[in-house]
């Protein structure tokens, strides 16, 4: 990276910076202002801001109830009981988190995401983070060990910024702020998809205990999300294939709505429906940088990698990154000869965890994984692990991890029982992968 002064009347001098203000810095902000740190989290933009994933994951409850925030989640969230995976209009399989293997939480909550990162964000401050907005970091100098000696930054007024740290944490999200300098970003070669979506207001809900569900709707060109918000607004979107996406002519919103007329089961509920939020577009995001830790620095979220959101497990895996790169930066702040074997205990349990849930990923949409959602058995409690996969327990429960493993047997078996179509599935996933997907709306750094 470049080198240089700051041109700035002073640095200012901290424990640890954390780039990016969402979940994932929010949390690591707030819990190592708790243990004492001097600590700087800058957020290039302002709260509330807009951000899709709405969705949060029984495995989150947890983190927040350690955050202290549990109670004013639950106040600006919808009671979320499981998830919908409709088989035909009239048909649906409910997968309710209560029937996963020994679940600590039964439920999960759908937000806003800008009410959502707002009150992380404050709290931090409240925690004694030094929490600043439409701060954007420029560049970081590194000494000759390579490990982070400045940040320089540039507020709104256009004043510029310089900390000396002793810690960097990117938690910058899709902007990969250390992803994209180190050039460690690489797109995903397994699995590529694109998005577009809008919030609307009077879509038809389920009844009763699952009226709070997330609904995961398959169709010829990926697959659909509704997601139901307070106030009577719900998230609808469809993930698809770049070259679907491609073929947009002209205006997203009347796209989006011919996309979604695709769908009976889903069009059905969006006869009332009124858009009250932008549509927009956003492609080829799946990615993951090669290393997620140095000297003197760690990735957290959206930063280090990011898969196509179906199982909701973005806004999770952002805080239980988080909760570990605290691990990882005040053991190595304490005892500094500990660090690089806390980064890797750290790299092997993520990667653990991200293998589970981009394996079901990946094939989502094949014909051997709707063939086995249209049935599901419990034989072994296999079915069980499946839901506490969706939950988010795929990092150290071992009841769940040898099932999934299981899981990929029976998958292979399906396989095998429906070749010819399981392969031509197969044949249309790959030929996605070199499609490109340009005109986003929503997001920079994308692949």
């Amino acid at each position: 990276m470049e080198n240089g002064e700051a041109a700035s009347d002073a640095i200012e001098e901290v424990d640890v910076l954390v780039i990016g203000g969402g979940p994932a810095g929010s949390t690591a902000a707030a819990l190592l202002a708790r243990r004492g740190w001097r600590v700087a989290l800058l957020e290039k933009g302002a709260h509330p801001r807009f951000h899709i994933g709405e969705s949060l994951l029984p495995m989150n409850l947890p983190i927040l109830e350690r955050l202290g925030v549990l109670e004013q989640v639950r106040a600006i969230g919808v009671h979320k009981a499981g998830a919908d995976f409709p088989l035909c209009e009239r048909r649906t399989s409910v997968f309710r988190f209560a029937r996963a293997l020994d679940p600590k939480y039964d439920h999960a909550f759908q937000v806003r995401r800008a009410d959502f990162d707002r009150l992380l964000f404050e709290h931090a401050r409240s925690c004694g983070a030094d929490a600043r907005e439409q701060v954007r970091v420029e560049r970081v100098e590194f000494d000759a060990a390579g490990r982070p000696r400045q940040v320089h930054a540039c507020a709104a007024d256009g004043r510029a910024l310089a900390f000396r740290t002793r810690y960097l944490v990117d938690a910058s999200g899709r902007d990969t702020f250390l992803g994209g300098k180190l050039k460690l970003k690489r797109k995903s070669r397994a699995h590529q998809s694109a998005a577009i979506f809008s919030h609307f207001r009077g879509v038809e809900r389920r009844e009763g205990a699952d009226a709070g569900n997330i609904t995961v709707d398959r169709f010829e060109h990926g697959w659909y999300w509704l997601i139901p918000l307070p106030d009577d607004v719900m998230s609808v979107g469809a993930v698809c294939t770049p070259e679907y996406l491609k073929q947009r002519r002209g205006d997203n919103a009347e796209f989006l709505m011919r996309t979604l007329a695709a769908r009976p089961s889903v069009w059905t509920r969006m006869q009332r429906a009124e858009r009250v939020a932008p549509v927009h577009a956003t492609g080829n995001y799946s990615y993951r940088c090669m290393r997620m830790a140095g000297p003197g620095w760690v990735m957290a979220g959206d930063a280090h990698a990011f898969i196509d959101p179906v199982f909701s497990s973005g806004v999770y895996l952002a805080m239980d990154g988080a909760e570990h790169a605290v691990e990882v930066i005040d053991g190595a702040l304490r005892e500094p000869a500990r660090e690089a074997a806390l980064q890797r205990a750290m790299g092997r349990r993520l990667s653990r965890g991200l293998r589970h849930f981009s394996w079901f990923i990946h094939r989502f949409t094949t014909p051997v994984m709707q063939r086995l959602f249209a049935s599901p058995r419990n034989d072994c409690k296999l079915e069980q692990a499946v839901i506490s996969m969706l939950a988010g327990d795929v990092f150290d429960n071992r009841a769940v991890l040898w099932r999934l493993r299981a899981f990929r047997l029976l998958y292979a078996l399906n396989a095998l029982a429906i070749a010819p179509h399981a392969l031509r599935g197969w044949w249309r996933r790959r030929r996605q992968i070199g499609v490109v997907f340009a005109g986003d709306t929503l997001q920079e750094g994308n692949p």
